[in-house]
C-alpha cells in the first residue's frame, strides 16, 4: 500500500511506502483550508505493530522464523546520502537548524496527521508553524510556556491513537508539554536525527531561560547574533573543558611552542586520542581544511587541530544522550552519572564513590578529573569500555550452580577438530585440538586407526570394510607426516584445563586391533596419569542401573573417557561389543561404510537399508575398556528407556534404520552416553520431543553432523539444544552462523564449556515441547526492545578490495530459540555512510523461552550483487545487560574486530496481556469485563487426580490478579508521568517532582508512611493533571500492598495442591488403569498431569518473583522520594529508612535474587 503525502510547502507529491502485513490501514487524505491531514479508519491492524516510513525507514515484513539474511529483499542502488548525516556537536548547531526550520508532522487525537513547517524565531522566543487556519500570531508557541519535552510516544495522543500510533516511528516522535494544564504538542520528525536536534535544542532553551529573547543582544549574552547573522551560543562547561583538554594535548606535541605542528604529528595525535579512527580519514580532513583556507603549507594550527578533532571524533548519538542527562551542561557530575547508572543501566546499587572512580578512570581532561566531571569524550570512552558491553559481566566468570549432575548441562563439543579442510581430504593436525581446548571445548572426539610399527594414529575412521591401504593412502597422499595418538594425547593433556577447570570428555572412536588398543590404553594411563577418571565400582540402584551422574564440580580437573565398554561379567583379555552407533546414524552398520546417506531434512528422502541379521561386532581389549568412564551407546538405549516408561502399553520402536527390530539392550550398571546422527536426532526432536527431553534428564546425549557434510559444514545446534541434547558436536574449524550460535551459547558462565539447561529440562516432573508455538507453562514470557543506534569503525568486508572505501552497511537482528521466538528484523541501509553509520531504529521481540533464546547481530554491506559479511556478535538472552551498551563485533573466524562495535539500547520487560500465541500456549480463558486471561489446569480423566487439582482454581486466579494489578497500575503510573513502560520508578518520581516543585523550590506534596508504605499527600491545591498523577501513584501503592500482603498465603495454597498432586506421581499409571485408560488415553492423562504440575510450580514461582519486584519497587520509591525532597520532616526520613531495611534484607536474601540480578542488571559500582 502507498500513502500520498502532499507537502504543504510545495506542490510535489511523494510516495511513502507503508510496509508490513497484508492487512493495511485504510487511509483517506484531503486538503481543507490549507491543511493536509490523514484519517485512519477503524480495524487498521490485526497483527504485530509495524513502522510507517516517510522516506527514511524501510522495515520488511515480519516473519515467524529466521530467514536467510537478506532473502526476499529488493536490491536498490542509491547515489545520494541522507541529509541528516551532518554531525551535530553543540547546542548552537541544534538551534541554528531549528531557526532554519524543517517539516514535522503534527499528530492530533482524532487520528489526523498534519504536515507543518516549524521554525524557531531568531530571538529564540517562540516556535511558529505554517500553513495554518490560525493567523500568524496564533500559530505559535512561546518557549517560556514549555514545561518539558518528552521523547517517544509517551503522551495520551500517541498512546490512545491506536493503529496510527503503531505506524509511527518511536525514535522520531517527541512531544512538547506546555501551559498550566500540561497540554501536549505531539510531533513526528522525518528521522530520529531531526527529532534529536529539536529535543536537544528545546531542552537547552528550558535549561538556559536567559537566552530566550536575547539573540538580539540581550538576555545576558548567552545567545547572540554573530556578525554574519548566525547564532553564537556561549560555550557550556563541558565544551570549555574539552577545549582546554585539546589545547593541552596540542601543547604536548608542539615542542617549539609556536602554535603549529606538522600534519603527521597532528594526525598521529588524533589517532592516539580517538582509537580506531582511520588515518586516511584524518589526513583527508586536514587537506580539506588547508584547501578551504588556500594554505600553501601542510602545518596544522591549534584551532585547526581542535576543529578536525571535534568534527571527526564527536559522536552525535553520544552527544544527544549526554545533553539529555546533563541538563545541557555537556558534562556529568557524580550524581548525574549515578542517576544514569540506576535508571538506564540497571545498576540499582550504584554508589557515589563508584561514580567518582569511573570519572577518574575515563575522563581524559585533568580539569574534569579534579572537579569530578565527565565530559563528552570521557562519556564516550565509558560507553565503549568493557563495563558497558552487552554481555553481563557476571558471566565473565562461572556464575551458575555447578553441583548438579552432568546431564543437566549443555557441554561445548567439537567434532573432529583435528582435521583441516574437509572430511575426505583433510589431514590430521594438532593445532585444531589446541584451538578447540583454548576456546573452552569440553568434549573432544579422537578418531584412532591402526598405524605402522604398532603405534595407533590420529585420523578418520572409515569403517572395517575399507581396505587397510585406503587408510594409509589417506594419511600419506599429501606427504604430511602422520600424527600418533600419543602426541595427540600429550597436546590434550597440556591444554585440557588452561581455559576451564571443569571435566573434559574425550570421545574415543577407534577401530584398532586389540594389540594397538592395548598400546593406546597404556598411552592414556601414562599421559593423563591421575587426571584420568576411572571409576572402579559405581553405586548401582535397585533396578540395576548406575545412579545419577556426578557434577562438574565433583569432576574438576578430571578427564573422562567416552567409548565402547565390555559387560561387567566379561572374562578374558578382550571381548566383542556392538558397533550399533558408529558413524552412520541410528541402527546397525551398513555395508560399504564409505557410502554417504543423506538425512531426510537435506534431500527430502530417506534411504532405507535392511538391517543385517546379526549386529556387527568389534573386538575390544579389556584394558582399554576398563579406562572408559562413560559407555557409548546408540539409539537403542533411547527406545529402551522410552518403552520402560510406557507402562501398561504394548509399544516398541518402529522397525527402521533408526530403530532396528533387534532385542533391546538391558539396563547397564554404568554411566552411558547416547550417540545420535544428525538426521535421526532431527526426527526425534520432531516426532518425539517430549520423550527426548525426558530421556536427556538422566542420560547424556550427543549429536554428530551428518555424514553427507563432507565439506565440514555444521547443522543448526539450536534445533537440538531445544530438544534437550547436551552435546551437539560441531566442526569448530568451519566458521559460519552455526558456529557463531555455539560461541554465543557458551560465552556465558565464564566460558567454562558448561551451561545449565533450562529448569523445565531438569525438573523431575515438567512439561516442555521443543516445538511449542506459545508460552511455556511456568516460564514468564519477556519482551525484548532493542534500539540499534549506531555502528563505529566498520571495516571493509574481507575480499572486497575492488569496491572502494565506501560501504553501505545495515544490521540484521536474529532471535533464535523455540519456534514461537524465532524472528529476524533489519535496519535500513545507511547508504554512502562509510564506517560510522547512524541507524536509530527500535525493534521488539517476544521471548517465550528466555533460557533457550540467542540473539545474533549481523552487519552486512548492502550490494546489488550480494551482501558481504562485515561482522557479527551472538549472545544468550539471559546474558543481556539493560541500558546503553556496546556490542563488540567479531570477524568471520570469531576474532574480535579492533575498535569495531555497535551501539544499542536494550530493555527487557515482562510481557503483560495476551496475544494469540499466549492464549494457545497456556490454555487460558478470557474472563470478565477487562478481558483478563487466567491459566487453567487440564483434565486428566483420572477422577481422584482431577479432584486433587480442583482447589487450585481460586488461588491461581488470585495470583494472576495480584500480579496483573501490580503490573498494570505501575504501567499506568509511568504512562501518567509521560514515560515508557521500561522507565525506572526513580525517573517517574523525578518527573513528578518537577510538576510539584514551586518556583521557590518547595514541594507541593510530602511522603508519609502509612502502615509502612510510602504515600504522597498534597500540601497545596494542584492542577487536574497533577491530581490525576498523584491518584495513579496511590493506586499503584495500593496494588503493591495487596500483592505483598497476600502473596505468601496464595502461594502456599498453590504449593499445597502441587504437593497433593505429586502424591499420585509414582502410581499414576495404576490409577489410570483403574479408570480404564490405556494406550493413547493413558499417555494423554500423563501429559496433562505433567502440564498441571508444571503450571502450578511456575505460577508459584511467578508470584514469589512478583512479590520480590514489589518490595524492590517500594524501596526504589522511598529512596527516590527522599532524594527528590518529598519528605516532610527528618522523622519521616528516619522512619522510611527503618521501614525499608527489612524489605531490602528480604530481597537480598531471597534465593531468586542472584539469578534475577543477573537478568535485570542489578549490580554495584
Amino acid at each position: 500500500m502507498s500513502v500520498d503525502i502532499i507537502s504543504p510547502m510545495t506542490s510535489e507529491r511523494r510516495q511513502d511506502s507503508v510496509l508490513g502485513d497484508q492487512v493495511k490501514p485504510s487511509c483517506t487524505s484531503g486538503y481543507e483550508g490549507g491543511e493536509t491531514f490523514f484519517i485512519y479508519g477503524e480495524g487498521l491492524v490485526r497483527g504485530a505493530a509495524r513502522s510507517v516510513s516517510y522516506g527514511q525507514r524501510e522495515t520488511g515484513p515480519g516473519d515467524p522464523s529466521v530467514q536467510k539474511v537478506g532473502g526476499g529483499r529488493k536490491k536498490t542502488v542509491s547515489f545520494s546520502s541522507m541529509p541528516s548525516e551532518k554531525k551535530v556537536s553543540s547546542a548552537a548547531d541544534c538551534l541554528a537548524f531549528m531557526q532554519g526550520g524543517c517539516e514535522l508532522k503534527k499528530i492530533r487525537p482524532n487520528s489526523r496527521v498534519y504536515c507543518r513547517f516549524y521554525t524557531l524565531d531568531p530571538d529564540l522566543s517562540c516556535l511558529r508553524w505554517e500553513p495554518s487556519k490560525k493567523d500568524g500570531d496564533r500559530a505559535r508557541l512561546d518557549v517560556s510556556s514549555i514545561r518539558e519535552v518528552r521523547t517517544g510516544k509517551s503522551t495520551e495522543t500517541f498512546l490512545h491513537n491506536g493503529p496510527l500510533s503503531e505506524h509511527l516511528a518511536e525514535e522520531a516522535a517527541f512531544s512538547i508539554i506546555h501551559g498550566d494544564e500540561y497540554q501536549s504538542l505531539d510531533l513526528v520528525a522525518l528521522s530520529a536525527d531531526v527529532a534529536n536536534i529539536w529535543v536537544t535544542g528545546l531542552r537547552y532553551l528550558l535549561a538556559h531561560p536567559s537566552v530566550i529573547g536575547g539573540a538580539g543582544g540581550g538576555g545576558g549574552g548567552v545567545g547572540v547574533l554573530s556578525e554574519g547573522g548566525g547564532l553564537s551560543v556561549e560555550g557550556s562547561l563541558g565544551s570549555k573543558m574539552r577545549s582546554e583538554w585539546l589545547a593541552a594535548e596540542f601543547a604536548q606535541v608542539d615542542e617549539d611552542g609556536y602554535g603549529i605542528v606538522s600534519e603527521d604529528v597532528a594526525v598521529a595525535t588524533i589517532c592516539k586520542l580517538c582509537p580506531g579512527i582511520k588515518e586516511a580519514k584524518v589526513r583527508l580532513r586536514f587537506k580539506e581544511i588547508q584547501r578551504s583556507k588556500e594554505k600553501l603549507t601542510s602545518h596544522v594550527t591549534r584551532e585547526e587541530f581542535q576543529e578536525a578533532f571535534c568534527e571527526l571524533c564527536t559522536r552525535p548519538d553520544v552527544y544527544f544522550l549526554l545533553v539529555q542527562l546533563s541538563k545541557d551542561r555537556e558534562c556529568l557530575d557524580p550524581q548525574d552519572l549515578r542517576l544514569f547508572l540506576e535508571t538506564e543501566q540497571g545498576l540499582s546499587l550504584a554508589t557515589t564513590e563508584g561514580c567518582w572512580e569511573l570519572l577518574r578512570r575515563y575522563e581524559p581532561s585533568a580539569q574534569g578529573r579534579e572537579r569530578g566531571l565527565l565530559g563528552l569524550d570521557g562519556f564516550a570512552r565509558y560507553l565503549q569500555s568493557p563495563e558497558c558491553q552487552l554481555l553481563d559481566p557476571e558471566h565473565l566468570g562461572v556464575c551458575q550452580d555447578m553441583n548438579l549432575p552432568l546431564s543437566h548441562y549443555y557441554v561445548s563439543t567439537s567434532y573432529r577438530s583435528y582435521l583441516l579442510d574437509d572430511q575426505v581430504h583433510g589431514r590430521a593436525d594438532l593445532g585444531g585440538l589446541m584451538k578447540a581446548l583454548q576456546t573452552g571445548c569440553r568434549c573432544l572426539e579422537l578418531g584412532v586407526t591402526d598405524g605402522p610399527e604398532g603405534e595407533p594414529l590420529l585420523g578418520v575412521d572409515y569403517g572395517p570394510d575399507i581396505p587397510r591401504h585406503h587408510h594409509h593412502h589417506h594419511h600419506h597422499h599429501h606427504h604430511h607426516a602422520p600424527v600418533t595418538i600419543r602426541s595427540a594425547l600429550e597436546v590434550v593433556n597440556k591444554y585440557a584445563f588452561l581455559t576451564s577447570q571443569y571435566p573434559l570428555l574425550v570421545y574415543l572412536c577407534q577401530r584398532c586391533s586389540p594389540a594397538q588398543q592395548r598400546t593406546m590404553a597404556q598411552h592414556l594411563k601414562k599421559v593423563f596419569g591421575s587426571r584420568l577418571y576411572t571409576p572402579e565400582a559405581l553405586p548401582v540402584s535397585l533396578g540395576g542401573r548406575a545412579t545419577t551422574l556426578p557434577s562438574p564440580e565433583q569432576l574438576k580437573g578430571r578427564i573422562l573417557l567416552v567409548g565402547k565398554k565390555l559387560p561387567p561379567e566379561q572374562d578374558g583379555s578382550d571381548g566383542e561389543v556392538s558397533e550399533e552407533d558408529e558413524e552412520i546414524g541410528g541402527g546397525g552398520p551398513l555395508a560399504g561404510r564409505r557410502m554417504t546417506i543423506p538425512g531426510e531434512e537435506e534431500l527430502g528422502v530417506v534411504l532405507v537399508v535392511p538391517p543385517p541379521s546379526q549386529p556387527r561386532k568389534l573386538r575390544l581389549h579389556k584394558e582399554l575398556s576398563d579406562l572408559v568412564a562413560i559407555a557409548r551407546t546408540g539409539s537403542r538405549s533411547f527406545y529402551a528407556q522410552r518403552a520402560s516408561h510406557k507402562q501398561g502399553q504394548q509399544q516398541s520402536p518402529p522397525s527402521s534404520p533408526s530403530s532396528p527390530s533387534t532385542p533391546m539392550p538391558p539396563e547397564l550398571p554404568y554411566w552411558t552416553l547416547c550417540s545420535l546422527g544428525e538426521g535421526e536426532a532431527g526426527r526425534l526432536t520432531s516426532e518425539s520431543p517430549e520423550d527426548l527431553v525426558m530421556f536427556t534428564k538422566r542420560t547424556l546425549t550427543r549429536v554428530r553432523p551428518s555424514s553427507v557434510r563432507l565439506d565440514s559444514s555444521n547443522p543448526n545446534p539450536q534445533g537440538y539444544w531445544k530438544g534437550g541434547v547436551q552435546l551437539v558436536a560441531l566442526n569448530q574449524q568451519t566458521p559460519g552462523a552455526m558456529l557463531d550460535l555455539h560461541r554465543g551459547r557458551f560465552s556465558q558462565n565464564g566460558g567454562c564449556g558448561y551451561v545449565l539447561r533450562p529448569a523445565v529440562m531438569r525438573d523431575e516432573v515438567s512439561y516442555f515441547s521443543a516445538h511449542t508455538q506459545g508460552c511455556v507453562p511456568g516460564v514468564p514470557p519477556q519482551t525484548l526492545r532493542i534500539k540499534v543506534i549506531s555502528a563505529h569503525n566498520l571495516p571493509k568486508p574481507q575480499g572486497s578490495g575492488a569496491k572502494g572505501e565506501v560501504i553501505d552497511p545495515y544490521v540484521v537482528l536474529e532471535l533464535h530459540g523455540v519456534p514461537a521466538d524465532c524472528a529476524e528484523q533489519r535496519t535500513r541501509t545507511a547508504a554512502q555512510n562509510q564506517d560510522d553509520p547512524l541507524f536509530d531504529e527500535t525493534f521488539e521481540f517476544q521471548v517465550n523461552m528466555p533460557e533457550l533464546a540467542l540473539l545474533r547481530f549481523v552487519v552486512l554491506d548492502d550490494d546489488y550483487i550480494g551482501d558481504d559479511f562485515i561482522g557479527q556478535y551472538s549472545v544468550a538472552f539471559e546474558c543481556l545487560q539493560p541500558g546503553y551498551r556496546n556490542v563488540p563485533l567479531l570477524g568471520l573466524a570469531g576474532d574480535p574486530l579492533p575498535h569495531t562495535s555497535l551501539f544499542v539500547h536494550v530493555a527487557v520487560t515482562n510481557r503483560r496481556g495476551g496475544g494469540k500465541a499466549q492464549r494457545r500456549g497456556l490454555s487460558v480463558r478470557r474472563v470478565g469485563r477487562r478481558g483478563r486471561e487466567y491459566v487453567t489446569l487440564r483434565h486428566t480423566g483420572i477422577k481422584v487426580v482431577d479432584e486433587s487439582f480442583k482447589p487450585a482454581s481460586a488461588p491461581l486466579k488470585e495470583a494472576t490478579d495480584l500480579r496483573e494489578d501490580a503490573q498494570s497500575t505501575t504501567a499506568s503510573f509511568k504512562e501518567q508521568c509521560g514515560l515508557p513502560t521500561v522507565a525506572k520508578l526513580k525517573q517517574c518520581i523525578q518527573s513528578l517532582a518537577t510538576r510539584l516543585q514551586s518556583p521557590e523550590g518547595t514541594m507541593g506534596a510530602s511522603m508519609v508512611l502509612k502502615e509502612g508504605y510510602p504515600c504522597l499527600e498534597a500540601l497545596v491545591n494542584l492542577s487536574e493533571p497533577t491530581r490525576k498523577l498523584l491518584a495513579a501513584y496511590d493506586t499503584m501503592i495500593a496494588a503493591q500492598k495487596q500483592l505483598i500482603e497476600n502473596a505468601d498465603a496464595v502461594q502456599e495454597r498453590i504449593a499445597q495442591v502441587q504437593r497433593e498432586g505429586m502424591d499420585f506421581h509414582e502410581d499414576l499409571s495404576r490409577h489410570g488403569e483403574k479408570e480404564g485408560l490405556k494406550g493413547r488415553k493413558l499417555s494423554k492423562a500423563v501429559e496433562s498431569f505433567t502440564w498441571n504440575i508444571t503450571v502450578l510450580k511456575g505460577q508459584s514461582d511467578l508470584l514469589r518473583g512478583a512479590k520480590m519486584d514489589s518490595l524492590d519497587a517500594l524501596r526504589q520509591l522511598a529512596l527516590a522520594c527522599e532524594a527528590c525532597g518529598f519528605t516532610s520532616s527528618s522523622s519521616s526520613t528516619n522512619s522510611s529508612s527503618s521501614a525499608f531495611s527489612a524489605a531490602e534484607l528480604h530481597y537480598s536474601s531471597h534465593p531468586l535474587s542472584v539469578r534475577r540480578s543477573s537478568t535485570h542488571g542489578n549490580g554495584r559500582i
